[in-house]
């Protein structure tokens, strides 16, 4: 049986768990030439997949143009990509609720091996 979600006070239903989704680890580079997505970086969080943007590292704008591109590069809709920690870090881990996507991930930080 399903899990039925219940508004919250707001009205609204609450956000999708962040636990169901695959967890992608992000090196950022913000303030690029270019937004790319692809590369290894050997993180705290472990095994990172690299995503440059050309936004600055100010008021959430290069998480939120990571976050996007980071979409993008996967195939999903910006509202599947949920940021999971590192709000104000280079390192960041991103929920995404399609498994087909973390795969594409793994393949992008690992050059397609």
């Amino acid at each position: 049986m399903a899990k039925r979600r219940v508004p919250g006070p707001s009205g609204r239903s609450p956000a999708p768990d962040a636990a169901t989704g695959v967890s992608v680890v992000v090196r950022a580079k913000p303030g690029a030439g270019r937004t790319a997505v692809g590369g290894r970086y050997d993180g705290p969080h472990g095994p990172a997949l690299i995503v440059a943007v050309t936004a600055p590292a100010v008021d959430g704008k290069a998480t939120e143009a990571i976050r996007r591109a980071l979409a993008a590069a996967l195939g999903v809709r910006p509202a599947a990509v949920l940021l999971k920690t590192g709000a104000t870090s280079r390192d960041k881990i991103f929920t995404v609720d399609d498994e087909a996507a973390g795969r594409r991930a793994d393949a992008l930080r690992d050059g397609g091996r």
